[in-house]
């Protein structure tokens, strides 16, 4: 791999916060540092959006002149020994609140960003679209100090662990109980539990993951943290046994800590740190011990049964995350009276972002997302200025403002970045062989033993859960030969027969053959391997349209040759009387727009394109839509398909540029903001319904059906309409993508009874 990984001992549970960094900046008043700090999402801990605080305001710099010598200053100051690049245009997403610095020219050699030429403090002409980022190599200053050590005058609290003590615990994770550790120099240091409240125990425990904390007998603990006498008695040796009786000096850094509860993390409370020897204070106290409640998905055993019986008695969440690469982010989406829709980002901060994510099982919020970060939603914006105060159960309980579309555009959508425990999922997964961290042989940890996993059945679905597990994002190829990444020593196949549904957040928990390995072929070529990507498509089907635009033709056999070379008719197409004759056709338009975060591109290169004689055009996907007619209890009665012979941009959202056309076989694609259209009257943009009977229908659509391209969201791919046709006329109605509507709403739909006349109310 192009990248090492720390292994932390499982009993371990570690979550890093922001990085702080303190320096002089001589074009400041005297007296005052210049912070700066890494933002911005997708992203690692060495790169992101560059922003500085300066008049106690955070802000960004602009990428206008920016150079490699500008990124190498920021990087050295915030610990790294070097830059290897820098992005422009806003790479890590925009900032908020001032653009502090404009043109700036280092020679590369000064202490601080504030040394170098600049137009002056707030002197800018750029957006936030120019924010400027750095990428700084990984590897520290030798000897660099953070922000947090005991001599500095500003103390904070970056990293935080429960330290397991009961032995049974150590091995199982999520660790969920336990000492509370700060990361403190080299090593970790204990709070002094004197005057802890249950507010102090919700703050650690959203920072860990978990939405609740627990209650926690600290009296049992206390044996932990003393040195015992040997046992006399056999009903000793239990207990002894039970504890890890670690006869270590404690070292303690908090002497107190206050903390409101709403808090996202333990360096936003009230802190007093010790001074001087920490090893003799807190006489009349101990370390503090805290216990959280996990969520449905990290639950274990009775708790995990407990859980899911809760949420079945609760009936459908009213709230939900879409879009988002990994378990505990995505765009948030809300539920009012039937339908899903998304948030105005006005306002949007950690405080309601935290009480989704506890909402939602997971711990308070890491990052509060403004401007469609995770993709554009559709349909309406149910919610904005929402202002919660961090103590709410659910998100409909803060107090929000009901808005129309004139005020909110789904490019203001939020979303959010939730704290999740600690599962060590990637450490049982590994790639080798690739020109980058973000590909290559896909090989799993089975016991102790690194082996392949076979390709056979391998798609974008498997390839999907394997770039979550590892922490890279979203699935851009699934692939099925790598004998081009052939750089490990791992010759055994430990895997098969991987069918995952694609929201796994382990392989391992996927199905597959278990111990007993059954594979065509077992060589190295044929093991699996993925290429990840930070961001992915979001293919969405415009409903409204549909329902617009249907409406039957009767056309004649001699004008259909080319569409029956292409399988565009039914079966029965093959019996008639050719040429004389007519097929029915339902004819409608299909626009279908890319609200993600990448370009959606044919799975094939252009030098694999098939020629249509026929037609005269390349098809760049043989299957890019299906077209259903289904009875309401989901028989299928009638079907079509939709080669993609031109995937381009029809046309764009405002400020977005074309990218794709199709003439003179240009590049095939649709852009972030942008829409194909296939028009009603094009071939193929049909379902043969000639063996039709009439009578009461859904007619459904999928997009990208067999998951050939990946994207960011597959469940929002079909659109549904209900329809009646009475054998000369068809009314289409009620069109909408098939996850916007409420279970019970969508339950109603497939029940529809059928209409008595063609008023559609």
């Amino acid at each position: 791999m192009g990248s090492c990984r720390a292994w932390a001992p499982p009993e371990l549970l570690v979550l890093s916060m922001w990085l702080w960094v303190s320096s002089a900046g001589p074009t400041q008043p005297p007296g005052s540092t210049l912070r700066v700090r890494l933002a911005g999402y997708p992203r690692k801990h060495n790169e992101g959006r560059v922003e500085l605080f300066y008049n106690d305001e955070w802000g960004t710099i602009c990428d206008d002149d920016f150079t490699l010598a500008n990124a190498h200053v920021l990087c050295r100051h915030l610990g790294f020994v070097a830059a290897t690049g820098w992005a422009h245009s806003a790479k890590y997403g925009k900032g908020v609140g001032r653009i502090w610095l404009d043109n700036v020219n280092c020679a590369g050699d000064e202490k601080s960003i504030g040394d170098c030429k600049h137009r002056g403090w707030g002197n800018s002409d750029c957006s936030h679209e120019e924010d400027a980022g750095v990428i700084c190599k990984d590897e520290r200053i030798p000897g660099f100090k953070d922000s947090n050590v005991i001599e500095t005058e500003q103390s904070h609290v970056e990293e935080v662990r429960l330290r397991a003590v009961v032995v049974g615990a150590r091995r199982q994770l999520p660790v969920t109980e336990g000492i509370v550790e700060v990361r403190y120099k080299d090593g970790w240091a204990q709070i002094c539990d004197e005057g802890w409240s249950s507010h102090n125990s919700r703050v650690v425990c959203g920072m860990l993951g978990f939405p609740a904390e627990k209650k926690v007998n600290r009296n049992f603990y206390k044996l932990a943290s003393k040195s015992q006498p040997k046992p006399k008695r056999r009903e000793d040796v239990g207990s002894r046994k039970r504890l890890f009786t670690e006869r270590q000096q404690l070292n303690y850094r908090l002497h107190s800590v206050s903390c409101a509860g709403t808090e996202v993390h333990l360096s936003m409370c009230a802190l007093e740190f010790y001074r001087g020897n920490a090893s003799a204070a807190c006489g009349a106290g101990s370390p503090a011990v805290v216990s959280c409640a996990p969520g449905p998905q990290f639950a274990t055993g009775s708790a995990h049964k407990k859980k899911q019986r809760q949420q079945q008695q609760q009936g459908q969440p009213r709230i939900r995350l879409k879009g988002g690469a990994k378990v505990g982010e995505g765009r948030v989406e809300v539920l009012k009276g039937s339908e899903w829709g998304t948030i105005c980002d006005d306002r949007w901060n950690l405080l309601s972002a935290s009480v989704v994510c506890r909402e939602l099982g997971f711990g308070s919020a890491k990052e509060a997302l403004t401007g469609a970060r995770m993709g554009q939603g559709m349909g309406p914006i149910h919610m904005n200025e929402v202002q919660c105060l961090g103590t709410e159960k659910s998100l409909w309980s803060c107090p929000f403002k009901n808005i129309t579309q004139e005020d909110c555009k789904h490019t203001e959508d939020v979303a959010v970045r939730c704290n999740i425990p600690y599962m060590g999922y990637e450490t049982l997964i590994r790639l080798s062989g690739g020109r980058t961290p973000f590909e290559g042989r896909v090989e799993v940890k089975q016991g102790s033993k690194w082996g392949m996993v076979c390709s056979e059945g391998w798609t974008t679905k498997e390839a999907m859960v394997a770039c979550r597990q590892l922490g890279l994002g979203y699935s851009l190829h699934a692939v099925t030969e790598t004998w081009y990444w052939d750089a490990s020593n791992v010759t055994e196949m430990v895997l098969s027969g991987v069918k995952c549904a694609g929201h796994e957040m382990s392989l391992s928990h996927c199905q597959h053959h278990g111990s007993s390995i059954n594979c065509r072929n077992t060589g190295t070529r044929f093991a699996a391997g993925v290429i990840c990507s930070e961001t992915a498509s979001d293919l969405l089907l415009h409903a409204p349209l549909v329902q617009e635009t249907a409406y039957i033709e009767d056309r004649p056999l001699h004008m259909l040759y080319c569409a029956a070379e292409e399988s565009c008719l039914s079966s029965s197409a093959r019996l008639a009387n050719w040429p004389y004759g007519h097929r029915r056709l339902l004819r409608f338009s299909s626009q279908i727009h890319n609200n993600g975060r990448a370009d959606f591109r044919p799975k094939a290169g252009r030098h694999s394109w098939v020629w249509h004689e026929c037609h005269r055009h390349y098809h760049s996907m043989d299957i890019f839509t299906h077209y259903d007619i289904l009875t309401p209890n989901g028989t299928k009665v009638a079907e079509g398909h939709k080669a993609s012979f031109c995937l381009e941009d029809t046309e764009c959202e405002e400020d977005v540029a074309k990218r794709y056309e199709c003439a003179n076989f240009g590049e095939q694609g649709i852009t972030v903001g942008c829409w194909d259209l296939y028009r009603h009257d094009i071939d193929c943009q049909w379902i043969d319904i000639t063996d039709v009977k009439p009578g009461n229908y859904i007619l459904q659509v999928v997009i990208n059906p067999n998951f050939e391209v990946a994207e960011s969201d597959f469940t929002n791919n079909a659109m549904k309409c209900n329809c009646k046709y009475d054998g000369h006329r068809i009314w289409v109605h009620s069109c909408h993508i098939g996850d916007a509507l409420s279970e019970e709403a969508n339950k109603r739909f497939e029940q529809y009874p059928g209409q008595l006349n063609n008023q559609i109310s």
